[in-house]
């Protein structure tokens, strides 16, 4: 198992910077998730790891070792790539093996790592099928396989569910995951699925225009945010943001308009730094519910009053519209406790669970 540090890493393509100053480091054994848009730079940086993309300048080092100017095969990485990539008139076991064929690696060898390899990813009975003849996911489990055999230092993975169907990708992650806490080895896996980073990662790196916006463990990134993009960008739906002001020059409460007038929502927590008169304020949809029948806020949470404008039951959760003055935002609610579109309601809001944002620069102040 290795280590991966990655300083100061810059990419241009001519005057275009893809990677702008990236700062990484994953320790041996991590699982790291590499998320953010299409065009963010992270299958840019991926490649620059497997040494597949030069570095414009920065450094790479594997277990401490400058790898910048290593060959890709020297490397001693295993890649698994969104297509499979696997050779077409060759059966299961020649795929796995083509690698180690090309290497000189006696047959003996090969048979014991391709009988390892097969139990772990339960493909023995594919062994003499060729690809074609082969499910999505099985054929992932084969592409899995070639990198297996091959005990790297690092595992790459670049986008490798993004072909498969949304069950057969809810199995394969916990496929992925069971692989990696069995073997153990540091993981560096690219997604545009926030879902599949939550899930997966021991820590996630967010990525936007060729930056890295958060590097932190999943429940950290999807909690305490570190700006307004990441706070949107992770978690289905989105969170909410709400304009508002500071209520008090202490910065201990906040006055956000609602359906008839203006609420003064008490803080949960101080400001990490002074904020301005106007602020955003965050909460994700599972934290707004239906208040109590009195409109008492439960401890913690503070009362709005919103305009029901769409209900969307899901089966076990239920999506309300709600519309605060000029402003819409989503609730999560339980079934039993959906609303009548067109009605008025009392909604509580988790103060402990809310983020504020300075507008000018966008980032996390609460």
């Amino acid at each position: 198992m290795a280590s991966l540090t990655i300083s100061k890493l810059r990419k241009n393509f001519g005057p275009v910077d893809v990677l702008k100053g990236v700062d990484l480091e994953a320790r041996t054994g991590e699982f790291i998730a590499l998320v953010g848009p299409s065009g963010c730079g992270k299958s840019t940086l991926l490649a620059m790891i497997a040494g597949l993309e030069t570095v414009s300048s920065g450094e790479i080092r594997i277990d401490g070792k400058l790898v910048n100017f290593v060959a890709p095969k020297d490397r001693d990485i295993a890649m698994v790539f969104q297509s499979y990539a696997l050779y077409p008139t060759m059966t299961v076991r020649q795929n796995i093996t083509f690698g180690m064929e090309s290497r000189g690696v006696p047959r003996a060898q090969q048979d014991e790592a391709v009988k390892r390899v097969a139990a772990l990813l339960q493909i023995e009975a594919l062994l003499q099928r060729k690809p074609g003849q082969l499910s999505g996911g099985q054929r992932q489990r084969v592409a899995m396989g070639r990198a297996l055999v091959r005990d790297p230092k690092l595992f790459l993975f670049d986008e490798p569910l993004s072909n498969l169907d949304a069950k057969l990708r809810v199995e394969m992650r916990s496929e992925i995951k069971r692989l990696h806490q069995r073997v153990g080895k540091t993981t560096i896996y690219v997604t545009h699925d926030q879902v599949e980073a939550m899930t997966l990662a021991s820590r996630i790196a967010v990525m936007h225009r060729g930056e890295l916006q958060q590097f932190a463990e999943p429940r950290q990134v999807y909690d305490r945010p570190a700006n307004m993009f990441v706070a949107g960008f992770m978690g289905s739906p989105p969170m909410n943001f709400i304009p508002a002001k500071m209520a008090n020059g202490e910065g201990t409460a906040i006055d956000v308009d609602q359906a008839g007038g203006t609420a003064t929502l008490t803080l949960a927590r101080p400001l990490s730094r002074p904020a301005a008169d106007s602020i955003v304020f965050g909460v994700r949809p599972e934290h707004i519910s239906p208040a109590r029948e009195n409109g008492a806020a439960k401890p913690g949470s503070a009362t709005l009053k919103a305009i029901v404008e769409l209900v969307e039951p899901t089966g076990a959760e239920t999506m309300v519209g709600l519309r605060l003055a000029e402003r819409e935002i989503t609730g999560r609610f339980s079934p039993d406790d959906a609303p009548r579109v067109g009605e008025t309601i009392a909604i509580a809001v988790d103060m402990t669970k809310s983020c504020l944002f300075d507008p000018k620069d966008e980032r996390l102040i609460s």
